[in-house]
């Protein structure tokens, strides 16, 4: 089955790292729901999501390539102290958003304080890594017209914020 553009995908997911250490999971209780075709998911994850058949279960490993990328040590610099607002506490692993000269927001992760030398690493925490999914297709909807003017897929009832 091929996902159409704007269906509520709803999954359980276990997600490992390279390692096989549990990095996120869904429960029963609580699964995972998002909109096919709107980058809500890694674009070769909601491929492979999309050859599945309602209640069959896949596992899914992916390259860095194919994931979060690959890390980038041009995605590291060192800024001043001053750059942060004066009374803000810093710790190495703390993360923040940056906001870009053309208005995108910015993740990064304090990586190493030296004085007034911050480090930040803009690169995503799962940069580098393979990743391995196990997966279960537990349902597939019509987005309603709600959903995809707010862009997420909302609660059994209704809008919930």
């Amino acid at each position: 089955m091929a996902l159409k553009d704007n269906q509520v995908v709803t999954i359980n997911f276990i997600l490992k790292d390279s390692d096989g250490n549990v990095i996120e999971a869904t429960t029963k209780e609580q699964p995972f729901s998002f909109i096919s075709g709107n980058e809500q998911i890694l674009p070769e994850l909601e491929q492979k999501v999309g050859e599945m058949l309602i209640g069959s279960k896949k596992t899914v490993t992916l390259e860095p390539e194919n994931a979060y990328g690959v890390y980038q040590d041009t995605s590291i610099q060192v800024v001043n102290r001053t750059e942060f607002p004066e009374d803000t506490q810093l710790e190495i692993g703390m993360g923040f958003i940056a906001d870009s000269p053309d208005g995108h927001q910015m993740p990064f992760v304090i990586k190493e304080i030296d004085g007034d030398n911050i480090t930040l690493d803009f690169n995503h925490p799962l940069a580098g890594q393979t990743l391995t999914f196990e997966i279960e297709l537990l349902g597939l909807r019509d987005a309603t017209l709600e959903e995809l003017t707010h862009g997420h897929v909302h609660g059994e009832g209704g809008h919930h914020h």
